[in-house]
């Protein structure tokens, strides 16, 4: 069946292919958002941009004794701005020549059909919250800049996975790790190799890197929550090897869905750290450094949402995958902020449709999926608010 045909019997399939079609680059989002600006004058939906062009769109309670709930996708995607014609290719939905962006304009469909669904409604329901970001692809920038003591919700659904049914309760953080090795002495390999005060900076490092965690440091029930990866080291020249180095460096990444975990693993660097120093005082001196860009998405002891979603999925005749990743997702920012009564929110990364080989020129879409996704996200919020 042409993807026209597909268009014209599916609305939601329609807005997504619309949404797809209309290039949106980490921080060139304008064609977007001025379309859903459009969309929600056109179908009456409350919406704003807030001073960092992020798009919220309220749908009001229409029975206050109900729970808010809000959803949340993100407007970027990986690709540039050039003309995306999406086409249909057996069940799958790609684009020609180019990125699809169904990371996450799958997302963005759903929420915003499931939301001019419901404004249409005449049943009882709580306020639904929609929050639509910029640049999440490229540095997160938008959820960061959300203002968040404006949002009601304590649960919150992220919906960027990229399989049917997954639920993620947790997920790791993302913090830089650099170690600098200064030796005192440098000198010339023959003269002043005999010079025990002098040590090659070169050697010392591979030393460090020798005696630190690499890999998995932490796995739980078969997951892993703690890792730590060496990304490189550096030191001389490869074509010099008649000096003695004086400086080395070394850079590595922790990732970690428990902070109590990353906290443990930074102390046992520090220990290395300092062992060292003791070690070469007088002669060399080493110092790490920590940057965290995306603190732990940790799981929540509130299992609600996971049994619901898990029940809820197998009777639409889903299969759950209730999990933990080891990434990062806009989650983790919302799982360190409060809401407008000051409590924590509850996020949870959610898989409405399945997306293959995301980023790449390969990128598809089942198009069945996405409609699939919607009757779950649809039973789902019934079962929500009963």
């Amino acid at each position: 069946m042409p993807i026209n045909e597909i268009r014209k019997e599916y609305e939601l399939i329609n807005l997504f292919c619309t949404l797809a079609e209309i290039p949106s680059p980490s921080m060139q989002e304008e064609k977007v958002i001025e379309w859903l600006r459009n969309y929600c004058i056109n179908n009456s939906l409350n919406y704003t941009i807030d001073d960092y062009k992020n798009v919220v769109i309220t749908i009001p309670a229409t029975d206050n004794n109900k729970p808010p709930l809000l959803l949340s996708a993100h407007m970027d995607v990986i690709g540039d701005d050039s003309p995306i014609e999406t086409y249909l290719d057996g069940d799958l939905i790609r684009a020609k020549g180019r990125t699809l962006g169904a990371d996450d304009k799958a997302g963005l469909a759903n929420a915003l059909y499931f939301a001019t669904q419901l404004a249409k409604s005449d049943k009882a329901h709580g306020k639904l919250e929609l929050v639509f970001t910029r640049d999440e692809e490229n540095g997160a920038s938008g959820i960061r800049n959300i203002n968040f003591d404006k949002l009601d919700s304590k649960y919150v659904l992220v919906l960027d996975s990229d399989s049917l049914g997954q639920l993620m309760t947790s997920g790791a953080s993302y913090t830089t790790v650099k170690i600098h090795v200064t030796s005192f002495k440098g000198g010339h390999s023959g003269i002043d190799i005999a010079d025990s005060t002098r040590e090659n900076a070169a050697k010392l490092i591979a030393d460090i890197v020798a005696n630190l965690p690499q890999g998995v440091y932490y796995s739980e029930n078969g997951e892993v929550i703690t890792s730590c990866n060496i990304g490189g080291i550096s030191s001389g020249n490869l074509n010099v090897t008649n000096i003695i180095n004086t400086t080395a460096d070394a850079s590595y990444s922790i990732r970690s869905s428990s902070r109590q975990m990353e906290e443990e693993l930074k102390e046992r660097m520090l220990f290395e750290i300092d062992d060292f120093n003791k070690q070469y005082e007088g002669i060399a001196k080493a110092e790490i450094t920590f940057e965290e860009h995306l603190p732990p998405f940790e799981k929540a002891d509130d299992d609600y949402i996971p049994i619901l979603f898990e029940a809820v999925a197998k009777s639409v005749g889903i299969k759950p995958e209730i999990s933990s990743f080891h990434a990062g997702a806009e989650t983790h920012i919302y799982a360190n902020r409060t809401n407008s009564a000051g409590e924590k929110f509850l996020p949870f990364l959610v898989g409405l449709a399945d997306v293959q080989n995301m980023h790449s020129v390969d990128e598809n879409v089942d198009y069945k999926s996405i409609i699939k996704g919607q009757e779950l996200l649809q039973e789902f919020y019934k079962a929500y608010i009963s």
